[in-house]
């Protein structure tokens, strides 16, 4: 079951780039749930130069903040590679805005708490950036950064992108799972996850595995947790506010499909699903509240190259 919120402790800033100190209450107590000692943070509050240099390589960028009532939503932004920079170690430049019709658009503000996920889907490479909306301006975004870290390439399917014409249709909001919807996720081997709260912060993190690692029952997805690098950033959040967002893209058609729900961790998972995915450490369930879909958003597509990281 999951435990109810729990007490935020600040996150310190740390001398030296790097130190435990960064994890909030959340995520203090998520490895004591999972019966693993806290990691190493290799956290910084500055980026690496080849951190900066990888940001600035790529095609789109997942984005994270607060929505209506501080509840998490997330979209993505694109542009030529090159479209992020890094003016200096804690600033990313993004010379993106998102469209005006992306739901998401009217909450980046400056002064909003955003996380970044920089993948690469051919490399299998990614780093997170997490931080402040300093300044929005007719040419994009400028965040103030705050933590930056690596993550292992473990779980992320490897395709190659190329651009295309975004064909956006209207908008539809959703109350629940349609017939859509639920293909969508049925056929999903990626999601991102958006999580966090106003003192925290906010995350966007990636989910993994074969097309059908995500179980649909009624409204209500049941998704495993491979192992990872035991941060535990998605499940410590969870642990302040239960509340997330689930972002999908369909890969073939550029749309997006974003949903908005509560969260429960399975700590210890029943024996059925653990012989499903036996790799899986624990379950977490996520039930839809409601949600949009984005038709044709994303001037990009992309295709698989037989290769696959679902082993890592």
């Amino acid at each position: 079951m999951l435990i109810g919120p729990l007490p935020y402790a600040a996150r310190k800033s740390h001398l030296g780039g790097m130190s435990t100190s960064v994890f909030h209450s959340g995520e203090v107590a998520a490895p004591a749930l999972a019966g693993v000692a806290t990691p190493h943070a290799a956290v910084r509050d500055w980026m690496p130069d080849q951190h900066r240099s990888f940001f600035s390589a790529l095609p789109f960028l997942p984005v994270a903040t607060a929505g209506q009532g501080g509840r998490p939503v997330a979209t993505i932004l694109t542009g030529v590679p090159g479209f992020v920079s890094s003016p200096d170690p804690t600033t990313l430049r993004i010379g993106a805005l998102p469209d005006p019709e992306d739901p998401v658009a009217i909450w980046l503000t400056p002064g909003a708490s955003v996380g970044i996920l920089g993948i690469d889907l051919a490399t299998r490479r990614r780093n997170r950036a997490n931080g402040t909306l300093r300044a929005v301006d007719r040419e994009g975004l400028t965040v103030s950064v705050s933590q930056s870290f690596g993550n292992c390439p473990r779980y992320i399917q490897t395709r190659m992108w190329h651009a295309a014409s975004a064909r956006p249709g209207p908008v539809a909001h959703l109350s629940g799972l349609d017939a859509a919807a639920r293909a969508t996720v049925a056929m999903a081997d990626t999601a991102f996850v958006a999580s966090g709260t106003a003192t925290a912060g906010f995350d966007i993190s990636h989910r993994g595995g074969p097309p059908g690692f995500i179980a649909i029952d009624g409204d209500t997805l049941t998704m495993p947790d491979f192992p990872g690098n035991h941060y535990f950033n998605t499940f410590g959040n969870l642990l302040l506010d239960p509340h997330a967002a689930l972002l999908f893209i369909d890969w073939s058609d550029g749309s997006l499909l974003h949903l908005q729900g509560e969260a429960e961790i399975v700590w210890a998972p029943p024996p059925g699903r653990r012989e499903t995915e036996p790799r899986a450490e624990r379950l977490w369930r996520f039930s839809v509240a409601g949600g949009w879909r984005r038709p044709g958003a994303l001037p990009l597509r992309w295709s698989r190259d037989g290769g696959s990281g679902a082993e890592g």
